[in-house]
């Protein structure tokens, strides 16, 4: 309800979205009283995930809102194209059910979630909006029989109803109270609805849908033609309990079940061709755990000054005892105790660190959270709300916290990186801009941009110049070491790298320490000066990420073992069957009846443009397609497509007799 306006806050050099009040609407108190009831819930509420309002108030008899200008579409926009797939559907999911938990906890019931009501930015961030009937009112169905809207505050009561006609709850059907539990089924409603691009309600009337609200469940979502795990079809169903009692009790609780398939398959594979069962495929942890690498060992090098010794000198302490995925790692500013960030299991970061003399990890309070720096004044940089992306990839808050601190102050949203400069007075970030890798020192100030991505900064002890990677293609780690001044000047040290993760400056400030490999996934740690001589500084018979360097000169690193793997539930069998090839198992694809796996090979014996892999799903010998990144497997089985990256090139394999067939490139950019 309003007219919205994008307008320009002078005061603060921002473009905002200004929300009136309609004129014919001013003088309608019904109307007016809806609107602030608007406002004031949403101004309770500060979250990344809920459409946030600056202020409010009135000029003459005109009614307005200030709110955060979006970009992007509604998800009913979204969802005009049909289902979402299904792993989009459960990062949206997520992000909506941690909104709704935000806005529980402040005791705010939203009563109207619907597509209309979420909406999806270009970076793919989910923001609720509309919270009109947050704070209770009746409702009264309009002359389409199908929206709710609501009638005067303090009118409700028992008897009355309100919502959106195919999304309420039974309770909401009924007009009985509504609590958060309500909220919750008209998400597994919209959930429902993005995973098979059916409305789980819909009828030809409004009465009919709030019959079936009553009475009936939805389509199976198999029938809908929609291939989704179990798991995931049983967290809809939840959520769908027509008994407020028998669904999830808190929107928290949904988003961690679905963050739980994060690095499981969330679409089961096809069905078998006789029936016999369906043909599931999991990644077994291949997108985080390969990725992200399994860390094991934490330790660090003692000597007097780094970059002056031989190996011979080098000695370790382990300071980690538990086999983990530890994400970052940093000391803290007296060169001995160490914050790091790291999951036990998956990839949902919390924040721990180890004391002097003592080898117990202590969590610091902070789950979800993901650390990016510490400052010289022992102040956190933090992501909370973190979400996994890829490797140690994670986005989310910027915030600030001191060490031992529980409450972050949030800073900028949608946020993958940042560092402290050397008097912990200013941060350099990295996060996304209109499609674009954007490197900023300070904040707001745009120092360097690319079309790949950029990862692992570190402001220079000198505060001069920030070092970090540069990676030609979205998640492919492959790249160089670069050097960014203050005036935006670009300066490659070295390069070439098959896989490069985690660096560090020197104390010195004359040289940067790096992890980085030249084939497969076992890192080495390098050290390039300025003019970029690259050394070998530390070989290792597994791989190694750098994370820190102290003051004295000491490295904080991990031991990394890594691997990816698939298993296959196939039609007929019983258990699962190890379907791995090497130790670097990729993007699995299954044919439609199951018989058939499609993958990539990304080990070092795959070499640089990796390798394109078929075998049957009975544990046959693998057959090698040819080089690139597999992308797909056609309906029939027959063609197995790729990308070459050097040049890009898009190329079709057979997976039987045939010659391969190499598309027009056109205007293709890897």
């Amino acid at each position: 309800m309003g007219e919205v306006y994008r307008a320009h806050d002078t005061n603060l050099g921002r473009e905002v979205a200004i929300k009136v009040l309609p004129s014919d609407l001013a003088d309608n108190p019904d109307a007016l009283a809806r609107f602030e009831r608007e406002a004031r819930a949403v101004a309770q509420l500060s979250h990344p995930n809920i459409l946030a309002i600056y202020d409010f108030g009135r000029q003459g008899k005109t009614a307005y809102a200030v709110m955060e200008l979006l970009e992007g579409e509604t998800l009913r926009a979204r969802l005009e194209h049909g289902a979402l797939p299904a792993r989009k559907a459960v990062d949206l999911a997520v992000q909506m059910a941690e909104g709704l938990a935000a806005a529980h906890e402040k005791g705010i019931v939203h009563r109207d979630l619907k597509p209309e009501n979420v909406f999806v930015t270009h970076e793919g961030r989910a923001k609720l909006l509309d919270f009109g009937l947050a704070k209770g009112g009746v409702s009264a169905l309009a002359n389409s029989g199908k929206t709710l809207t609501t009638p005067p505050e303090g009118a409700t009561g028992p008897g009355v109803v309100m919502g959106t006609v195919g999304y309420m709850s039974p309770e909401q059907v009924r007009g009985l109270p509504a609590d958060a539990r309500s909220d919750i089924f008209s998400f597994g409603a919209v959930l429902y609805e993005m995973l098979t691009g059916v409305r789980a309600f819909g009828r030809e009337t409004g009465a009919e849908s709030m019959a079936a609200i009553l009475k009936e469940e939805p389509p199976e979502i198999a029938v809908t033609g929609s291939a989704l795990s179990p798991a995931l079809q049983r967290i809809v169903q939840h959520c769908l309990e027509k008994k407020p009692g028998e669904r999830f009790q808190s929107a928290r609780d949904i988003a961690f079940a679905l963050q739980a398939l994060s690095g499981s398959a969330v679409a089961s594979g096809p069905s078998a061709a006789h029936g016999r069962g369906r043909a599931r495929l999991w990644l077994a942890a291949v997108a985080v755990a390969a990725a992200l690498g399994v860390a094991t060992v934490a330790s660090y090098r003692t000597g007097k000054k780094v970059g002056l010794h031989s190996v011979a000198e080098i000695s370790f302490h382990q300071m980690s005892f538990r086999p983990q995925a530890i994400f970052q790692a940093a000391f803290a500013p007296d060169g001995e105790t160490i914050v790091y960030s790291a999951a036990l299991e998956g990839n949902v970061p919390e924040l721990f660190t180890i004391g002097p003399g003592s080898p117990e990890p202590r969590p610091l309070g902070l789950p979800k959270t993901h650390l990016l720096s510490i400052s010289s004044k022992g102040e956190l940089a933090v992501l909370t709300h973190a979400r996994f992306l890829n490797h140690r990839l994670f986005t989310g808050t910027l915030a600030r916290v001191s060490l031992g601190g529980t409450a972050p102050r949030e800073i900028l949203e949608d946020v993958r990186q940042a560092d402290w400069s050397p008097d912990g007075s200013e941060l350099a970030i990295i996060r996304v801009a209109n499609d674009k890798d954007r490197l900023e020192y300070p904040i707001g100030k745009v120092l360097y941009e690319t079309a790949g991505y950029l990862s692992d900064l570190r402001v220079s002890p000198r505060g001069d110049a920030i070092a970090l990677f540069e990676h030609p293609r979205r998640w492919d780690d492959r790249g160089s070491v670069i050097v960014v001044d203050r005036a935006g000047r670009r300066i490659v040290l070295s390069g070439d790298y098959w896989g490069e993760e985690g660096l560090a400056w020197a104390p010195t400030g004359d040289e940067v320490l790096f992890t980085a490999s030249t084939e497969g996934s076992a890192q080495i740690l390098y050290g390039v000066d300025l003019s970029g001589h690259r050394r070998v500084a530390l070989a290792s018979a597994g791989g190694l990420t750098m994370h820190d360097v102290s003051r004295s000169g000491r490295w904080l690193v991990t031991r990394d073992d890594s691997g990816g793997g698939i298993s296959a539930l196939v039609p007929g069998a019983r258990a699962e069957r190890d379907l791995s090839w090497l130790d670097n198992s990729l993007r699995p694809f299954l044919s439609q009846d199951g018989s058939i796996l499609l993958f990539g090979d990304q080990s070092v014996a795959a070499g640089p443009n990796y390798q394109v892999c078929l075998r049957k799903t009975d544990g046959g010998p693998v057959v090698r397609l040819g080089e690139g990144d597999v992308w797909g497997l056609s309906p029939d089985g027959k063609w197995a497509i790729a990308i070459l990256y050097t040049p890009p090139q898009l190329v079709l394999y057979p997976t039987g007799p045939g010659e391969t067939r190499r598309l027009p490139r056109g205007d293709l950019q890897a």
